[in-house]
C-alpha cells in the first residue's frame, strides 16, 4: 500500500521563528527518514501486526535514542526541543515508531544515565544508542496499572546477586528487548530499579496478540521465574517511586510533542483531501462545516505546538514540573484524538482504509491516551496541582 508522502507542516503562529537552525535541521532530517523508510512501509506493517525490527538500527543511526544523554555515552548531547521535534517527526509517521524510540531514550536510557553505576552507563548506554541493543521499562503490572505503588514484583537478597520474581505486562519493545529496567520491591518494601538481560534464566517476554492498537509496535509481558540478577545491575542511585516517576515525566514530555505530529498528519491528509474531493460540483473544502473542522484542528494544533515549545524551554532550563508535563501529555493525546476523528469524517468511506493514515492514526491514540498515565489520571494530577487536594486517596 505504498503511496507518496505529500506531508506539508502546518506552522499557523509561525513557531519555525523560535526554533534554532539545529532545531530545524534536526527536524528535516527526522521528517526525510519517516518519509523514506516509515511511511512506505508502516500500513502494511500495522496492517499484518508485525514490529519492523529493522527500524530499530535506523533510529539508531540517526540519533533517536537518547539525544538528549551525553555524547561521551553515545546519545546526542542535545537539548529537549531537539527531542520534542524528533518525537513529533516520527509519531507523525506512527505512534508505534516514536513508542519505540521514546521507551529507549526515557524508559531505559534516561534512569541508567541518571541513576546508573558508571560501569552500568559504559556497559548499556552506548549499544542502546546505536540500536544494537533494544531495551524496554518494567513498570505495569496485571493488577497495578494507575497505581504503581502496589506493585508485587519483587527482589530478594541472596548475597552476590538477588532473586527477581513477578510480572509486568503492557510492555513496549518487550518482544524484542535485550535489556530490561525493571521496578521491584526489596525485601524492605522499598522500590529499587533493576538491569535485567535477556538470557537470565527464568526471564521470559511473552507476546501482546490481538491488538487494535499500536499493531505496527511489539508489545509484551516481562515474566521473572526466580531470575538470578547481579547485584551490579541494581541502579544505585535511586530507591522509591521517584525513580520511575521521573521517567514517566521525560516519556510524557516526548508524548506531547508526539501527538501533536500524528494530529499534524491527520490535518494536512484532511485539508489535502478537502481541495481535491468534489460534491455537489465543488471542492468540498468549500462548504461550511469541513471548513469549521479544519479550522478547529489547526486552532487546536497551533494551541498544543505553543504549550510544547514552552515546556521545552523550561526543560532545558531545569524549571518544568511533572504537573506542567501532565497537562501537555494529556492535551496533546485529547488533540490528537479529536483531529483524527473530525478527519475521518472528512474522508468519509476513504477514512478507514489504509489507503490513508488517518484511520491507523486514530487506533493508535487510543493507546497512547492510556500510557504513562491515563487522560483522567493527568486531569487529577493537575487538579490536584491547582488545589493542594489529594483525589487519589
Amino acid at each position: 500500500m505504498a503511496s507518496t508522502d505529500l506531508f506539508q507542516s502546518p506552522d499557523y503562529f509561525n513557531l519555525d521563528e523560535l526554533l534554532t537552525e539545529e532545531h530545524k535541521l534536526i527536524r528535516e532530517t527526522v521528517r526525510n527518514y519517516v518519509k523514506k523508510e516509515i511511511s512506505p512501509i508502516i500500513e502494511d506493517y500495522a496492517q499484518k501486526a508485525e514490529f519492523p525490527v529493522q527500524i530499530v538500527r535506523q533510529l539508531g543511526e540517526l540519533g533517536c535514542f537518547g539525544p538528549t544523554v551525553p555524547v561521551e555515552y553515545g546519545g546526542g548531547g542535545l537539548d529537549y526541543i531537539s527531542y520534542g521535534l524528533m518525537m513529533q517527526e516520527l509519531e507523525r509517521g506512527d505512534s508505534g515508531v516514536r513508542s519505540t524510540a521514546s521507551v529507549q531514550g526515557s524508559l531505559v536510557m534516561f534512569p541508567i544515565n541518571a541513576y546508573g553505576s558508571e560501569a552500568q552507563k559504559m556497559k548499556f548506554l552506548p549499544k542502546l544508542a546505536s540500536g544494537e541493543w533494544l531495551g524496554c521499562f518494567g513498570l505495569t503490572e496485571p493488577d497495578h496499572g494507575s497505581n504503581p505503588a502496589g506493585m508485587l514484583t519483587n527482589i530478594k537478597d541472596k548475597g552476590d546477586h538477588v532473586l527477581l520474581n513477578g510480572s509486568k505486562m503492557w510492555i513496549s519493545n518487550a518482544p524484542y528487548a535485550q535489556v530490561a529496567v525493571v521496578w521491584a520491591r526489596d525485601e524492605e518494601g522499598i522500590i529499587r530499579g533493576v538491569i535485567v538481560e535477556r538470557g537470565m534464566e527464568g526471564f521470559t517476554t511473552p507476546t501482546t496478540h490481538g491488538k487494535w492498537s499500536l499493531r505496527a509496535s511489539a508489545t509484551g509481558e516481562l515474566v521473572f521465574d526466580n531470575v538470578r540478577v547481579p547485584k551490579e545491575n541494581i541502579l544505585p542511585g535511586v530507591q522509591g517511586l521517584k525513580g520511575p516517576l521521573s521517567c514517566l515525566t521525560k516519556a510524557r514530555y516526548g508524548i506531547a510533542w508526539g501527538t501533536i505530529g500524528a494530529a499534524m498528519d491527520c490535518y494536512d491528509t484532511a485539508l489535502r483531501y478537502s481541495l481535491q474531493r468534489v460534491q455537489f460540483d465543488r471542492q468540498i473544502g468549500g462548504f461550511q462545516l469541513q471548513q469549521k473542522k479544519l479550522a478547529e484542528m489547526i486552532t487546536e494544533i497551533t494551541k498544543a505546538q505553543l504549550l510544547n515549545w514552552r515546556m521545552g524551554v523550561l526543560m532545558d532550563q531545569h524549571k518544568v514540573t511533572p504537573g506542567q508535563v501532565s497537562m501537555a501529555k494529556r492535551n496533546g493525546c485529547e488533540v490528537a484524538q479529536n483531529v483524527a476523528r473530525d478527519a475521518r469524517q472528512m474522508l468519509g468511506g476513504m477514512g478507514i482504509t489504509g489507503e490513508y493514515s488517518v484511520m491507523r492514526h486514530m487506533m493508535n491514540i487510543e493507546s497512547v491516551i492510556t500510557y504513562e498515565g491515563t487522560h483522567d489520571i493527568h486531569l487529577l494530577i493537575t487538579g490536584m496541582d491547582v488545589t493542594g487536594l489529594n483525589a487519589f486517596k
